[in-house]
């Protein structure tokens, strides 16, 4: 009798155990209809990078990106001569003659990125600043000492070029495509460990975190790319290898990466690589008023209706937002089609030009929209 049981039991086992099989490949294999479906119902308009969270794997491929862009990184060593003199009244009593010392000690270390074949290489102006010696090693171990073709505080770039020929190099991207959520690497040589990539995502753009002058620049792309020292005036680039930034800063307390990294939009340093090649400095170029950020509490003390955009409290005299029509209250709103919010990111959009380059410019004049064509001033 207990035989009898068993067998029927079994049997019942068995057909659920394959009907469960049966069911679950033709269910949830990446290739059934019901994965098709869901994808359908999106559109097929989902990023590579957030299929994942639909139960695909990633179609996003960093190999290439990272292999094409640490050739093009290079690693930095600065050094400071030091001198000393014998002391003087040492020298007097005792009869010794006056002698002079130098010795040569380390003073930073960062990263660099060749931008052409020729041996251009950007980094950042805090990477060279007041180094007697500098050492750029390229990734294949070749060494060579470059001039400094000039610098820039306010941008914190600064441009060296070496003699070579044939040099691996990273082309220009285009910082204003990014978008908040793009995978971006990181390459750099933190804590001289070189060659080293990391990955994240765009967290903000036009990010000022005030670590530059009054008159600086601090338009950042923030990443969650780990960053460390070492890094800075390494390349952050896009997943096709094109440069997108120079990292250049991080937010911590304690002196190492904790979360968030801070790069120069590449056309930033674009405009600025091109003055210091031309001019051996970089030209600025401004529109001629006195602006601060709209939020909330300003647009009501104004009794604006708007609390986004930039806002115009003084014009100077015969300079360029004057001549071009503007008027004290307009609202900013465009650069050149390209949408402005804040400060930072009317700052990022001044910076790609010339003076006496001609932007068209977008203002929000009571309720109506109007456009003009402004020369700017240097």
């Amino acid at each position: 009798m207990k035989t009898k049981h068993i067998i029927p039991v079994a049997l019942i086992s068995v057909v659920i155990s394959v009907s469960s099989i049966i069911t679950y490949n033709y269910f949830f294999n990446d290739k059934n209809f019901l994965l098709k479906g869901m994808m359908e119902q999106l559109g097929n308009q989902v990023p590579a990078h957030q299929v994942a969270y639909y139960g695909l794997s990633s179609n996003v491929d960093f190999t290439k990106a990272a292999e094409k862009s640490v050739q093009a990184v290079v690693h930095i060593k600065t050094k400071i001569n030091q001198q000393y003199y014998s002391n003087p009244i040492y020298d007097f009593f005792f009869g010794t003659t006056p002698q002079h010392y130098s010795q040569i000690t380390p003073l930073a270390s960062g990263s660099g990125v060749i931008i052409s074949p020729d041996g251009y290489i950007v980094t950042n102006y805090h990477v060279i600043k007041d180094a007697d010696i500098i050492e750029v090693t390229l990734n294949d171990k070749r060494k060579y000492t470059p001039r400094i073709i000039g610098y820039d505080q306010m941008t914190d770039v600064a441009l060296l070029k070496v003699d070579g020929k044939n040099l691996p190099f990273l082309p220009f991207g285009n910082s204003d495509n990014l978008k908040v959520g793009e995978w971006v690497l990181a390459i750099g040589n933190p804590f001289n460990l070189t060659s080293t990539v990391t990955a994240g995502i765009v967290s903000a753009k036009a990010r000022d975190i005030n670590i530059m002058s009054r008159y600086g620049i601090g338009a950042f792309i923030q990443t969650d790319a780990a960053v460390n020292p070492g890094n800075s005036g390494g390349a952050l680039v896009d997943t096709k290898g094109n440069l997108v930034g120079i990292n250049t800063a991080i937010a911590s307390n304690t002196g190492s990466y904790t979360g968030y990294s801070f790069a120069i939009p590449v056309n930033i340093v674009k405009k600025a690589v091109g003055d210091l090649i031309k001019y051996g400095k970089v030209k600025r170029a401004f529109i001629g008023a006195s602006i601060i950020d709209l939020n909330a509490d300003i647009a009501n003390y104004l009794g604006l209706h708007q609390s986004e955009g930039v806002y115009i409290y003084e014009l100077i005299p015969h300079g360029a937002a004057e001549k071009a029509g503007l008027k004290k209250g307009d609202i900013i709103e465009k650069i050149n089609g390209i949408k402005i919010n804040t400060l930072p990111q009317l700052q990022e959009q001044l910076a790609k030009y010339n003076p006496n380059d001609k932007i068209n410019i977008e203002v929000l004049r009571g309720k109506n929209v109007a456009t003009y064509t402004l020369q700017l001033n240097e």
